[in-house]
């Protein structure tokens, strides 16, 4: 039987070695390089400040943390876990770590909220972002590397590059998910009193719209904890280059303990955002609010 190779076979990977290679490393190179710039900054001097932090007065702030927006379970849970990665040697490793997710999802956010109201605001802006979306988050995470160290290098900066690039999609999805899903009532009562689409925005729709932001923002860290772990596969830090040296040299112990850590601290995040989502601290606006405000004045155009 004929298969269509037989007919015809598309040198599809020459493509994209001629398109990267011989057009868009030579032309963009130096345009990247000089991307890298805020991020280095932001790393670099966030992770000095967690590595000259004591470690007690780190453990005793996410411990109190934990305490107000996840239960006191977890804050213990905090001090102990945070109490064993010390003693087995792998606190500054953790900081280090800590660092990049940090440094990755402050761009996510920085990134992706405005493109999630502008996804919200626009359908055809939608549209168009969301196969990038699905291409993003379907690609292996180890793909992402290749074309990551041929435009910026090798090193933590690129790989909170990647980091940013792997984990921004459910920042995107859940915020314009989150602003599409506002009561329809209450934009109508905020625009039939005179609200601008700014005020609308941000006086309804992101106190309304919290909730899936910050699930979003759950789910963008957690996915970008995963990726700074592969991300030592290019030179990145942390935790992730202490379980790829104990691959590489077949240390049990040492690969273990690496997991160990990226365990502990992913529970923590993960439990401390997740309650922040669903504490007290998201305020909600109900209809008569929305009208209160008006009529007062606050949020929109006086009423004639």
């Amino acid at each position: 039987m004929i298969s269509p190779a037989d007919i015809a076979t598309i040198p599809f990977d020459d493509w994209i070695n001629a398109f990267v290679r011989g057009w868009l490393v030579p032309n963009f190179r130096p345009l990247f390089q000089a991307a890298q710039v805020p991020v280095t900054l932001v790393l670099n001097n966030l992770n000095a400040f967690l590595l000259f932090v004591p470690m007690i007065l780190t453990t005793v702030v996410f411990a109190l943390a934990a305490w107000r927006w996840a239960g006191r379970g977890i804050a213990i849970f905090t001090l102990i876990g945070f109490s064993f990665i010390d003693m087995i040697g792998l606190w500054p490793e953790t900081m280090t770590t800590l660092a990049m997710v940090a440094t990755s999802v402050l761009f996510c956010a920085m990134i992706g909220l405005p493109l999630g109201i502008l996804a919200a605001r626009s359908d055809m802006f939608w549209k168009i972002t969301r196969p990038i979306l699905d291409i993003m988050q379907t690609i292996p995470s180890f793909v992402y590397l290749v074309p990551i160290v041929m435009l910026f290098g090798v090193g933590m900066t690129p790989g909170i590059i990647a980091t940013i690039i792997f984990a921004i999609p459910p920042m995107v999805r859940l915020t314009n998910l989150g602003i599409r899903s506002v009561r329809v009532d209450l934009t109508e009562a905020a625009r039939a009193f005179g609200s601008t689409e700014w005020q609308m925005l941000w006086d309804l729709q992101i106190p309304l719209a919290l909730r899936t932001i910050l699930a979003g923002l759950n789910q963008t860290l957690m996915l970008a904890l995963s990726m700074v772990v592969i991300a030592a596969l290019i030179g990145a830090g942390g935790l992730g280059l202490t379980v790829n040296t104990g691959l590489g040299r077949l240390d049990v112990g040492g690969a273990t303990a690496g997991g160990v850590g990226i365990v502990i601290l992913a529970i923590v995040l993960d439990r401390i955002t997740q309650g922040l989502g669903e504490g007290g601290t998201v305020r909600t606006v109900s209809l008569r609010q929305v009208l209160t405000r008006m009529l007062r004045g606050k949020g929109a155009a006086p009423i004639n």
